[in-house]
């Protein structure tokens, strides 16, 4: 016999009127694995997902086990005359009494806060006169004694914010003036989900299955409380994901459309499921799906609203008991996969940069996914989670986009996948590509650029632009000859000049073109013979607050004025009036000196190759911008190509859309890379000037530069990189950059440079644009 004890409990005294104010930023998501959890989203409004959670819910808690299941509606509203959270517990409890279950129940109604309109409504409490979200505190409990006495099953259901008028939750916010905050809704999701189904004392010990269902508010990309599409506001916890679809008449269209929504935004769908309208939606959803994913039809449902739907939910629980096992197996593959994959990764991939006699496989991130600067990593510490990792290294300083622009840069690349696919480049013209170029001139080709070299990644534009200052070079000096190759021309050995420190790509041409390091000894390059000359460079850095000057032994003249030696900010560091001091004629006389003797040299020095301002892979030196801005003028003046290799450097990552702008000139030629695309797909860009092109132009295709890669200019990355390009100097969608859309603002807190530039542990700092880099002082084989 089923015995029935009810607790009800709703008192005043739980309404708190506390205003809710600018929440702080919320700590790394922490999502345990111990159980499933699904989030439910809709094809559209009244599909139906609350009837699909309440029958999950029954499928999960009326067994012979002992089970958890916790149901959260984030977003409500309506309330409380359309509440999802009380339909569950309400219909749980019902269809507990009606199959006459063998194990108790403890089922709780929670409901967390609410509009002021809502607390009225509900308590007869505040005047509406100040409108804002409170604490709300409702509660309800039911105990269901089932045939067995001890351990039992236990629902808790939670609405976490609730507004009164049933409309949009965006407009309810809006109108009842309680919008939330999307990092306030994902802090107290996360708050939920770690404390919603803690075991109680009495289950200790004992094995208790459990279940979490978030539960969404309309369709799948219908607004949240700030207006943020539901899609994105949930993407950090990037949830397995649970589709109601639509059976009516225009429901495959709703439900491809909702599908292929979560699916550009990187959520898995473990299931489709809906209601039988007798229209057969599941066949054709089936063939398009090509049975990628199962779909599952529920019987139709009464549409007499007088209905308690207790006979619907009896023939509706073979669907829900096969819905139950197929999240079940997702959740347990999906378990499984991510406990293997350090393993085999390490059986089978080949890192690069990496020793992998040095890696042990606790060593081995395991990444789920990535959300603006995030990545979601997957952890077992005794106990398996999914935390938020931030991307310290910006993915080799690939990465720029904030989660608002991953989502555009998938949504338009998917785009010109389905439009393009890929289009051969050579004498084609298409507009992903056009617009690129056109946006790359008027970018950081601006004044000086007027070709757009397309290739694959920054070492190969490096070796394209190698390729171009020779010619430049060979054509200026009388070398070649009406472009020509004589005998003469094949014996001339041409060099780079470049600096010591300096990293160019891993191709075997770009590492000729760079000083000898740990990149190009015998070990990793055998064919390496350092094709150039490789000056020490000055640099700056900062050091107890000030800016100083570190002059390599070849450019230290006893003549030195101390004024010269140190910079009371870093502005005075890039100062153009720095062109008429002493230190620039040092400069000057140094540099010439130097191209004199390599002039007499039986190899010609064909073209200057440099990082301006920044050595990346080097050590993040900032090379003293003087010199590189007098470097270019002597270069140039003896017609000597200039190279800016800003692979590294370019688009934004120093403070400007190009360091060019930094150092007050302008090369020849500049590489692009990496941030371009906003650092989804590889693509790169070899710039060059009209005079530089003109050196290929001749009546023989001998003469055209014969170089190329079949993906050159590919459609989904000159998509990428114009989204990208135009998006960063936005000031509308890049909100740290100025109103003019010309620099960054200060990202470095001032104080805190200076603090951490005092520290006696510290050798060196550099702060500019979104690098902050710093030397520690260490001794032996830790020194750099």
């Amino acid at each position: 016999m089923l015995r029935l004890r009810r607790n009800f409990h709703f008192s005043r005294h739980f309404l708190l009127l506390k205003p809710f104010s600018t929440a702080a930023p919320p700590p790394p998501l922490h999502l345990p694995l111990s159980h499933p959890t699904y989030i439910v989203w809709g094809s559209n409004t009244s599909v139906g997902k609350t009837l699909v959670s309440a029958g999950l819910a029954s499928s999960f808690l009326l067994s012979d086990s002992p089970s958890h299941f916790l149901f959260l509606k984030p977003i409500q509203t309506g309330f409380p005359s359309d509440s999802d959270s009380r339909f569950v517990f309400h219909k749980l409890s019902s269809l507990y009494r009606r199959r006459h279950a063998r194990l108790s129940l403890l089922a709780s109604d929670h409901v967390l806060n609410a509009s002021l309109p809502v607390l009225n409504t509900v308590s007869g409490c505040g005047d509406g006169s100040e409108l804002a979200m409170c604490e709300l505190g409702r509660y309800e409990e039911q105990r269901l004694v089932g045939e067995e006495s001890g351990l039992g099953s236990r629902l808790i259901c939670k609405t976490m914010y609730a507004w009164k008028e049933a409309v949009s939750p965006h407009l309810a916010a809006e109108r009842e003036s309680g919008v939330v905050d999307d990092a306030l809704v994902i802090q107290s999701l996360q708050s939920c989900l770690n404390s919603g189904l803690g075991v109680s004392g009495e289950s200790e010990g004992a094995e208790t299955r459990a279940m979490c269902l978030v539960e969404t508010a309309g369709g799948v990309a219908s607004p949240g409380p700030s207006g943020s599409l539901q899609c994105d506001l949930y993407r950090p916890f990037r949830l397995p994901c649970l589709l109601v679809g639509d059976g009516r008449l225009g429901g495959i269209s709703g439900t491809i459309s909702a599908y292929e929504t979560l699916k550009l935004r990187g959520y898995d769908v473990a299931a489709i499921i809906f209601a039988d309208n007798g229209l057969e939606n599941e066949v054709v959803l089936s063939s398009h799906l090509r049975d990628r994913v199962p779909i599952l039809v529920l019987p139709p449902i009464p549409v007499d609203i007088t209905d308690d739907l207790m006979d619907w939910f009896d023939n509706s629980q073979k669907v829900f008991d096969s819905l139950k096992e197929i999240m079940l197996s997702a959740y347990s593959k999906r378990l499984n996969g991510l406990r293997e994959m350090p393993k085999k990764a390490k059986n089978i991939f080949w890192w690069p940069f990496t020793q992998h006699k040095l890696v042990p496989d606790e060593a081995v991130t395991v990444i789920d996914s990535r959300c603006g600067e995030n990545f979601t990593v997957f952890k077992d510490q005794g106990h398996e989670f999914m935390t938020q990792q931030f991307d310290a290294c910006a993915s080799w300083w690939t990465q720029g986009p904030d989660a608002a622009l991953q989502t555009e840069l998938a949504s338009d690349m998917g785009y010109a996948a389905a439009r393009f696919g890929h289009v051969m480049f050579p004498e084609n013209v298409y507009e992903p590509a056009l617009e690129c170029a056109e946006l790359l001139l008027a970018g950081v080709g601006k004044d000086w650029a007027s070709r757009v070299y397309f290739s694959d990644n920054g070492s190969t534009a490096i070796e394209i632009a190698l390729k171009m200052a020779f010619r430049k070079f060979s054509i200026d000096h009388g070398i070649l000859d009406s472009q020509e190759c004589n005998a003469e021309a094949q014996r001339t050995e041409l060099m780079v000049l470049a600096l010591n420190g300096s990293y160019h790509g891993d191709t075997l041409g770009a590492m000729e073109a760079q000083a000898p390091s740990c990149y190009t000894g015998f070990l990793q390059q055998p064919w390496y013979s350092g094709r150039g000359v490789f000056l020490d460079p000055p640099t700056v850095y900062m050091h107890g607050g000030k800016w100083y000057l570190s002059l390599p032994v070849g450019l230290q003249p006893e003549t030195l004025r101390l004024e010269n030696a140190f910079f009371n900010s870093r502005d005075e560091v890039f100062d153009e009036k720095r062109d008429g001091s002493d230190l620039a004629e040092i400069y000057s006389a140094y540099l010439s000196q130097q191209l004199s003797y390599s002039s007499k040299s039986k190899s010609l020095l064909g073209a200057l190759i440099m990082e301006p301002v920044i050595q990346g892979a080097g050590g993040m030196h900032m090379v003293d911008p003087l010199f590189q801005r007098v470097l270019v003028k002597e270069c140039q003046d003896k017609k000597i190509p200039v190279i800016f290799d800003e692979v590294f450097t370019g688009f934004w990552r120093l403070g400007t859309e190009t360091a060019a702008e930094l150092l007050h000139c302008v090369p020849d030629i500049a590489c692009f890379a990496k941030l371009m695309t906003g650092g989804i797909i590889p693509l790169s860009a070899t710039l060059a000037s009209n005079s530089v092109f003109e050196s290929f132009i001749g009546d023989s295709k001998l003469a055209a530069l014969l170089h190329g890669h079949s993906y050159s200019a590919h459609a989904l990355g000159c998509t990428a990189a114009a989204k990208s390009i135009k998006w960063f100097k936005n000031p509308q969608t890049n909100l740290n950059i100025n109103s003019e859309g010309t620099s960054l603002r200060e990202l470095w807190d001032e104080n805190l440079v200076y603090e951490i530039s005092s520290h006696p542990a510290v050798k060196r700092v550099v702060a500019l644009g979104t690098l902050f880099a710093l030397e520690l002082q260490a001794d032996g084989s830790n020194a750099g």
